[in-house]
């Protein structure tokens, strides 16, 4: 079962597509599939992917969905950030328009069984890039060490900032514990000496 949709519209133009490069088996099967992923998941710059793939090509890093004789070929790492997604055809907009609207692709809901890395991400970007957004910032989540301690990377303006220390501590550090109290720490790995787009 999907946890996206596409709307018959959108099925019908995505199977013509297909039909009209004639590929197929020795046993005449169709061998074109629509591969559809996240990339960069999880992140402000998340970008929902859609192409074509040969089915005879595909690995186990994806699963098959299929709606009616149209075949998707979803990345497994993607799944969480396509829940809720739609594909839609418009055939009145633009002469024919293909849209994707993936509402999670950013942002995954959290469930009970959230990992500690979606949790951070979470965190990250619902509560302390919105603030350092204002100075032209951004954290990122590098990884999250066995001891559960988060590294993290400071960007845009807070990249040489002479205020990081600050911000990491007081502002940060102090969200991250207080909302993923799973975390043991802290760290900041960002080469700082880089101060030409500092804010401050």
């Amino acid at each position: 079962m999907s946890n996206f949709t596409v709307t018959e519209p959108a099925q019908e133009y995505l199977k013509n597509l297909i039909d009209t490069q004639n590929l197929a088996d020795p046993k005449g099967d169709q061998i074109l599939g629509v591969r559809l992923g996240v990339e960069r998941a999880g992140s402000p710059r998340a970008e929902t992917i859609l192409s074509y793939c040969r089915t005879d090509t595909l690995d186990d890093t994806v699963f098959e969905v299929a709606f009616g004789e149209l075949k998707f070929y979803v990345d497994k790492k993607s799944e969480k950030y396509l829940e809720e997604a739609t594909i839609n055809y418009d055939s009145e907009n633009f002469g024919g328009q293909l849209t994707i609207k993936a509402p999670n692709s950013k942002m995954p809901k959290l469930g009970e069984d959230a990992s500690l890395e979606d949790k951070v991400n979470y965190v990250l970007w619902n509560d302390v890039n919105p603030m350092v957004a204002m100075h032209g910032g951004e954290v990122n989540l590098v990884e999250i060490t066995e001891d559960k301690i988060a590294i993290l990377s400071f960007g845009g303006g807070c990249q040489g900032c002479a205020q990081v220390d600050i911000t990491l501590k007081h502002g940060v550090e102090d969200q991250l514990l207080q909302s993923v109290p799973e975390l043991s720490g802290v760290k900041d790995i960002t080469d700082h000496s880089d101060t030409s787009n500092a804010y401050y």
